[in-house]
């Protein structure tokens, strides 16, 4: 746009004005007899034209699937607000977006609005990372009104949002209903505890002439639904932080759910794990895909891969199973959120973007075009949508399903906790002795952190 000359219209203004003005007082006569009162000047407008302002939007979707959708979005938005608000989408890969980001900001020149992780938004906060959304929803008060109770809670830090909620996901099996039936198993009835399913895993296991595994039924080392989610599912949906911050790590369940691990470490042997493992790889060489393992943990958007690379398979999905009946069919998520950098340029405008972003219609294409699980709670529940029976076991399982944050005192957990897991799986330590070792650099971590 060509930038306005305000000095020269300011000045144009003022000259016509007093112009007018001089007529008017050397004026004896308007042509009414009535001398010296000339009629008042029609009233100048001294206002400069409002610029539009330019958002830059930073998201890692760049797939030949997922760019076309964003910027079908964003097109969308800037049509609605055509003279206003133009956005403009910029992609960085995945991981590289984020780091590119910080510079940015601490440069002080960040950009509008970013797609960031749902479980650091809070981490982000306390680091001084992004935009405080307070002044903003006492405008809008029902925004938060979109989301799940316990998916806004992942956005706040001190009670104040610094994100809206844009994604997240659940974890769930999928199975193969024609090995199930290989084996002389119901394929419509999943098993519904951990003991059941590691019966049913035995059945489903098939080796070769040379007594190789052409396939394995399931192996919780493989994807999708880890020791860790599994040590969180037995120990009844409960993270790895309390309530109130502190360390909740070593527990007899969460040690149970890893002494389940071990036990098809046991079986199947780790050299066979490994060189399964060693194999994989996505679309037609996903393992599931390839028939090498019958029961699969993923996300629900795995389904586009079986609909694209799957074709004939006959697939269910079922919740993860529970340790006991009762004890909850405890699932994690993730997400993502989108958030205005602390030091964006422009608040307000990015305001309305992030707004528009989770608002049903845009929200309801993503979920359609995506096969995603959105925040928005009207448009995941979208009648469309829901008829299809793999989406909405995926939207009934989110009440199911746990996102954990951490807040700025753990926000190196997993480095405390991860090498005490990878010695646990390759039995350098017990579960006990693992997670103890856990808990107490971990507990250590958050008091030098002032937790």
């Amino acid at each position: 746009m060509k930038k306005v000359n305000k000095a020269a219209i300011a000045s144009l203004v003022l000259t016509l004005t007093t112009g007018a003005l001089l007529s008017g007082c050397g004026s004896s006569n308007n042509g009414n007899g009535n001398e010296n009162s000339a009629a008042s000047p029609a009233p100048q407008d001294n206002a400069a034209p409002k610029e539009k302002v330019v958002l830059d939007f930073w998201t890692f979707w760049g797939s030949e699937t997922r760019r076309p959708l964003v910027e079908k979005i964003i097109d969308d938005f800037n049509k609605a607000h055509e003279g206003t608000i133009e956005v403009k989408h910029s992609y960085y890969p995945y991981g590289d977006i984020w780091t590119k980001s910080l510079a940015q900001t601490a440069a002080g020149n960040p950009p509008d609005v970013i797609v960031n992780s749902i479980e650091e938004t809070g981490l982000r906060a306390a680091k001084k990372q992004n935009t405080n959304l307070a002044e903003f929803l006492a405008k809008d008060p029902t925004v938060k009104d979109r989301f799940r109770e316990d998916l806004w809670n992942t956005v706040l830090y001190k009670n104040d949002p610094y994100a809206l909620p844009f994604t997240t996901d659940t974890r769930m099996m999928f199975y193969n209903k024609t090995a199930f039936k290989e084996a002389g198993l119901d394929p419509n009835k999943f098993p519904d505890t951990w003991d059941e399913l590691e019966e049913v895993a035995k059945k489903l296991d098939k080796k070769d002439a040379n007594g190789k595994y052409a396939r394995i039924g399931y192996a919780p080392q493989f994807a999708g639904f880890d020791a860790k989610s599994i040590a969180v599912n037995f120990d009844g949906g409960k993270g790895w932080l309390d309530e109130n911050g502190q360390a909740n790590i070593s527990t007899p369940n969460k040690i149970e759910g890893f002494n389940y691990v071990q036990r098809y470490t046991d079986r199947l042997g780790q050299k066979n794990i490994d060189e399964y493992k060693a194999a994989f790889g996505s679309k037609e060489a996903n393992p599931f895909i390839a028939g090498k393992v019958a029961i699969w943990p993923d996300a629900v958007t795995f389904q586009t891969q079986l609909r694209d690379f799957g074709k004939g398979m006959d697939v269910g999905i079922a919740p993860i199973p529970e340790t006991k009946e009762g004890a909850g069919h405890w699932s994690t998520g993730g997400g993502f959120v989108v958030e205005i950098p602390a030091g964006a340029k422009h608040p307000a405008e990015s305001w309305e973007f992030i707004k528009y972003l989770t608002d049903v219609q845009a929200q309801t294409y993503w979920a359609k075009m995506n096969y995603d699980n959105v925040a928005n709670v009207q448009a995941s529940n979208d009648p469309e949508l829901t008829k299809d029976p793999i989406y909405k076991a995926s939207v009934d399982n989110l009440a199911n399903t746990r996102v954990y944050t951490r807040p700025a005192a753990a926000a190196d957990l997993f480095k405390m906790l991860d090498p005490q897991v990878d010695a646990i799986l390759t039995k350098k330590s017990t579960p006990k002795e693992g997670l103890d070792q856990a808990q107490k650099d971990v507990s250590d971590l958050i008091a030098q952190n002032g937790g």
